[in-house]
């Protein structure tokens, strides 16, 4: 039988990080050299944010750009990682009867890659990304990581890769440092506190944070990976926070592991 498999959530913060050493990225090294090695990874990326539920199926991803105006070298950037069908199916085993496709012409986004090619540096560990419907509530995605649970005893990685915080609008893209703000502080210090008391009703109803949640949840798209690893955890499993910090002012770097 395999050792349980961290459940891990990463927020990815700019797509040069892809690129970069920083202490964000440091961290996400160590992880993975930590970590027991997965037979596989199941990600959960803020950027497959469609309506419908999908799951990549293709034996060899490709690699998405799906970014602009950024730097020729990220462009350039291949991890060529394989697929796992075979997960893929166990996938969609557990969620039935929830019909989710099976997905050849997707791949691998920079929410999935941006943050594997610094846990898995030599792409051998095979990869599979799940679609987030954007037409269902928190409620449900926190249900398909229950779901999903299982594979944690099965050799399998589950990664939510977004971003606690994520205000695009108040993000400072420029080479100035920005202080970060103070909603975005307190929203993140929420949040964390929750899923240290175990407050899970909390995290999943987030909107009812208030304005803070208002401001730093924009749009759920980055939020909701969080929900799937949240709801993958164990009841009473200890939780760690292995990177944090706030980049540009208004996106959280903060990493969850469970196990």
């Amino acid at each position: 039988m395999s050792a349980r498999l961290p459940a891990l959530f990463l927020g990815h913060g700019n797509p040069l990080n892809a690129l970069r050493v920083n202490p964000w990225t440091r961290a996400w090294s160590a992880l993975g050299a930590a970590l027991p090695r997965p037979r596989a990874v199941l990600s959960v990326s803020a950027h497959w944010y469609v309506p419908g539920s999908a799951v990549t199926a293709m034996a060899t991803p490709r690699t998405i750009h799906d970014f602009g105006g950024f730097p020729r070298e990220l462009y350039e950037v291949r991890y060529p990682a394989p697929g796992a069908p075979a997960l893929a199916a166990r996938v969609q085993q557990l969620l039935a009867p929830l019909g989710v496709l099976a997905d050849h012409s997707w791949g691998l986004d920079h929410g999935s890659w941006s943050v594997l090619r610094h846990l898995f540096p030599q792409a051998d560990v095979p990869i599979v990304q799940l679609s987030i419907d954007e037409t269902r509530p928190p409620a449900f995605h926190h249900e398909l990581g229950v779901r999903l649970r299982p594979l944690r005893d099965e050799g399998v990685l589950i990664l939510g890769s977004g971003d606690v915080v994520h205000n695009l609008h108040a993000y400072a893209w420029g080479a100035h440092a920005q202080e970060p703000y103070d909603w975005a502080l307190r929203f993140e210090a929420a949040v964390r506190a929750r899923l240290e008391a175990g407050e899970h009703a909390a995290l999943i109803d987030y909107g009812a944070l208030g304005n803070d949640a208002l401001l730093s949840v924009p749009t759920p798209e980055h939020y909701l990976p969080l929900l799937y690893v949240l709801g993958a955890s164990l009841p009473g499993e200890p939780v760690m926070f292995p990177a944090q910090g706030m980049d540009g002012g208004s996106v959280s770097m903060l990493a969850v592991q469970f196990g």
